[in-house]
């Protein structure tokens, strides 16, 4: 190796290799230099302006094309639905089926009542499937909707070749997110695997008692703190006097892996959650060799009461730390709160309510497991500007006398979705995987039968079906 290429090495290992033990000494003791923040600020300033700019030139092609207001050509719009919809009206009697002209004949009814055709709701049924496909609850298992764009194509509708200078910016924003900023997140993440790995086999092999665990409570957090680095991840921890330090139970809404990893930093917990493969595996073995751990399979209901037996036994140590539970059992898109699983809630105990929301101005933290792997989540996350999140922990609750474990967890659900500004809905997040149970579309149909039978259209071809026919 000649003298150029061995300086060329220097110059970029060295500040390498100072970067990373600054990350470590940072992660060991929970402080920060505040530079993540200023690169935040910096972010909003820019995502402000790239904002400014898209308006700008939204305006400049409407007026070149000559086009009005979207208020008003809404109204123009409804007006000429409103026109053609009396044209129609006027234009004459509509058409009807035989059964309804022989009513008409025999005079049971008056010539001017409306009756229609059945056709004629057609459009009324093709809205409310419409409705029923774009509902509350499927779009909460797909990425939320941002309002602006944040210079990530991902999310771009071609807003990058609006300007040259939204352009320039946004080639600078890939050069330094893949360039720079990925190289340096990988290797947090590599390192900090390998740290939890190393730590976690030397504190396993040491003997259970107060020692044991105040190690593996450091070792934890820095661990943690270290990952959550290799995605710029800003947590804003609130209320921090309810923070979880006893047994018993924390629940939180989920919207992604990286929750565990955000909640870990502050705090050592016990996770019960269902076994992974992969590099999620790898992290759950590791956490298993230096405290107790519930790993279970979904499809196995025996597993599902000895995780119940081993959960109830956890509590009732009040040498234990707390669980950390997601009783949605999915991931939401950190729109909404969807059903919590009840079985958490039947334990006994304190619940730990905690509220998690995300900023997704700085990168889309939801999970769709059914489209992307571990692999390709974190790649997402650590192309992505950064993590920004609040964190709000709320006062234990308790189950009340004579409340069922249900009306618990929807006490529970509604306190963490009114804090973290979230919407409150009792769907089941399972139909993010499984369509709709048989028993619901049975009694969606029952009740249209039930409508059917009550409307005037109906009793009216009954009344038709019993009278005396005249010709016989």
């Amino acid at each position: 190796m000649g003298l150029l290429e061995t300086i060329l090495l220097l110059t970029l290992t060295v500040p390498a290799s100072f970067f990373i033990v600054v990350v470590y000494v940072l992660a060991l003791f929970g402080k920060t230099l505040g530079f993540r923040k200023k690169y935040v600020e910096l972010l909003l300033m820019l995502f402000e302006y790239g904002r400014e700019r898209i308006e700008r030139a939204q305006k400049k092609v409407k007026k070149d094309t000559g086009d009005e207001d979207g208020e008003e050509e809404e109204e123009e719009f409804f007006d000429d639905a409103s026109s053609e919809n009396s044209s129609e009206k006027g234009s004459g009697e509509p058409a009807v089926c035989g059964d309804e002209a022989s009513v008409k004949e025999n005079g049971l009814i008056d010539q001017d009542d409306d009756i229609h055709d059945f056709q004629d709701s057609f459009d009324f049924i093709e809205s409310g499937i419409k409705a029923i496909i774009n509902d509350q609850v499927t779009q909460r298992f797909a990425s939320e909707e941002l309002r602006s764009w944040n210079l990530l194509t991902r999310t771009t509708r071609t807003y990058e070749f609006i300007s040259w200078r939204l352009s320039l910016i946004w080639l600078v924003g890939c050069i330094i997110r893949y360039a720079f900023l990925l190289p340096f997140r990988v290797t947090i993440c590599f390192l900090g695997t390998i740290t939890l790995t190393i730590l976690t086999f030397f504190i396993g092999l040491l003997p259970q008692g107060r020692f044991r665990k105040r190690l593996n409570d450091h070792a934890s957090k820095f661990c943690f703190r270290l990952l959550s680095r290799a995605f710029s991840a800003i947590i804003t921890y609130h209320n921090e006097e309810y923070r979880p330090t006893k047994n018993g139970i924390c629940v939180a809404n989920h919207t992604s892996p990286i929750d565990v990893v955000l909640l870990a930093c502050d705090s050592t917990y016990a996770l019960i959650g269902q076994a992974h493969g992969g590099f999620l595996g790898i992290l759950q073995r590791a956490l298993g060799r230096a405290s107790s751990h519930i790993w279970f399979e979904r499809s196995e209901m025996k597993d599902r009461e000895a995780v119940a037996r081993r959960l109830r036994q956890h509590v009732e140590d009040v040498s234990t730390c707390p669980v950390l539970i997601f009783p949605e059992g999915t991931c939401i898109n950190n729109s909404a709160v969807m059903q919590f699983k009840k079985g958490s809630f039947e334990v006994g105990g304190l619940i730990y309510p905690v509220a998690i929301k995300y900023d997704p101005r700085f990168g889309d933290p939801f999970w769709d497991s059914s489209k992307y792997s571990m692999l390709q989540y974190l790649y997402m996350m650590m192309t992505s500007w950064a993590i920004v999140c609040d964190v709000w922990y709320l006062p234990p609750m308790a189950r009340k006398p004579g409340e069922s474990s249900i009306d618990f967890a929807k006490r529970v659900k509604a306190v963490i979705a009114r804090q973290g500004g979230l919407i409150d809905l009792d769907w089941d997040g399972q139909l993010k995987r499984a369509p709709a149970k048989k028993e619901w579309k049975e009694q969606q149909q029952v009740e249209y039968a039930k409508k059917l039978v009550h409307s005037p259209r109906h009793n009216i071809v009954n009344s038709a079906d019993d009278s005396p026919n005249p010709s016989t």
